[in-house]
């Protein structure tokens, strides 16, 4: 919900914030935690609203500044906050726990008060924090991004000033995994390609499942020459954004890919996926990998975990190996941005770039109306993972990822 939105359903707020988990991009939730900044003498008033909102179920807690509710689709939590105290209250309810103790003990210190969303001075009045950044600064640290904030290193990364320049939506440049109709897509390629324009990308690549993927349905070896017949025309319907032909092929059992040398060499750009585990165990499927990796045609490991959020972690992999081989061969590897994946997850993510591989950050969208939506979720993953924008493939411009492609091509 926006303050917009808020207002016109009559509740008198300032604005409306995301906090907890789902500001910080945490990968699974058990509910949503929104932070409402209202004037204090209406602040009954703003959490008496959302507990009438038609989403709620049912309200299992309240307190002079929170709300907690159940709603269809989780736990709905709204704290609610002053605007001179909004910059301590969405700091203290966004990182976890750990963050914000650290904070505390930080403030202590140095005299100062940080709990339940208040920074105060010694002599106990509450300290005007309009926002994030001013809260900070009076700790005496420069800003650190909401993805950063889990309580780990973060805090001594700010203190010895290291902390990473993140990669965010103004550097990304084009998605380079997407699905149309020729596969398990619900939209055409031009449908994909419009949308994407519309979000200003320079260049997309359409990367359908090869024909023997688990996927609802597939491009079939015989289809790719029509595909990209449809590509090359829509190219003249949608000038201003390149369109690079791809594919999303998938690792046999065997380690080899599912289509053939002379049909991968004909693509733009080639990502690897492994959807079948085949009963293997993390040791062989970390060979399938290595195998995918040192072909000369695959350009991009695609979420290498296979992981499912509050399902599966996915596979027990030897990251390091892959890593290294990835790094050697120069392969990028991705962090999806698809719900269903969000790997290689932000601590996966980190080892990577530190190892120097090179990532890509892409939707996986199946759908034009979500690309946006996908990316951001990739981006997020991204940034929980320290990652900074000269790290990313996908950062860089349509001649660099040609230059990418060709590189390994010439080196195999």
């Amino acid at each position: 919900m926006t303050s917009r939105e808020a207002q016109r359903a009559g509740l008198p707020v300032e604005d409306i914030v995301a906090v907890g988990g789902l500001r910080r991009y945490a990968p699974t939730l058990e509910g949503a935690a929104l932070l409402a900044v209202a004037v204090e003498a209406r602040h009954a008033e703003v959490l008496a609203g959302f507990s009438r909102l038609p989403i709620v179920r049912s309200v299992i807690g309240t307190s002079e500044t929170a709300m907690r509710a159940t709603t269809d689709r989780g736990l709905l939590e709204v704290h609610v906050a002053t605007p001179d105290s909004s910059g301590a209250a969405l700091l203290w309810h966004t990182g976890t726990r750990r963050h914000t103790n650290w904070l505390g003990k930080r403030a202590a210190h140095m005299g100062l008060t940080f709990t339940n969303g208040r920074l105060a001075g010694a002599d106990g009045l509450v300290i005007a924090t309009a926002d994030e950044p001013s809260c900070y600064r009076l700790l005496g640290l420069p800003y650190i991004p909401p993805e950063l904030r889990d309580g780990e290193d973060e805090i001594e990364a700010a203190e010895r000033g290291v902390l990473p320049q993140l990669v965010s939506t103004l550097h990304i440049r084009g998605d380079l995994h997407m699905h149309s109709t020729w596969s398990d897509g619900r939209d055409s390629i031009l449908h994909m390609v419009l949308s994407a324009r519309r979000l200003g990308y320079e260049y997309v690549a359409i990367t359908d499942h090869s024909e023997r993927s688990w996927a609802s349905r597939k491009l079939l070896g015989l289809e790719i020459p029509l595909q990209r017949q449809e590509i090359d025309a829509i190219r003249s319907q949608a000038p201003g954004i390149e369109i690079l032909h791809g594919v999303e092929v998938d690792i046999m059992p065997d380690g080899s890919l599912d289509f053939d040398d002379d049909q991968l060499a004909g693509f733009d750009i080639v990502l690897a996926s492994l959807h079948d585990d085949h009963g293997h165990d993390g040791g062989r499927l970390t060979e399938r990998y290595l195998e995918a990796i040192g072909h000369p045609l695959v350009n991009i490991i695609t979420h290498p975990a296979n992981r499912s959020p509050a399902v599966s972690d996915g596979y027990e992999l030897d990251f390091e190996r892959l890593f290294e081989a990835a790094v050697e061969t120069g392969t990028a590897m991705e962090v999806d941005g698809s719900p269903g994946h969000l790997d290689m997850d932000g601590r996966v993510a980190r080892r990577a770039a530190a190892a120097g591989v090179t990532i890509a950050i892409s939707s996986d969208c199946h759908r034009a109306d979500a690309l946006a939506r996908q990316m951001r979720f990739g981006l997020g993953t991204a940034r929980r993972g320290w990652i900074e924008p000269d790290r990313v493939l996908n950062a860089r411009g349509v001649d660099a990822i040609r230059e990418f492609v060709a590189r390994k091509r010439e080196k195999g």
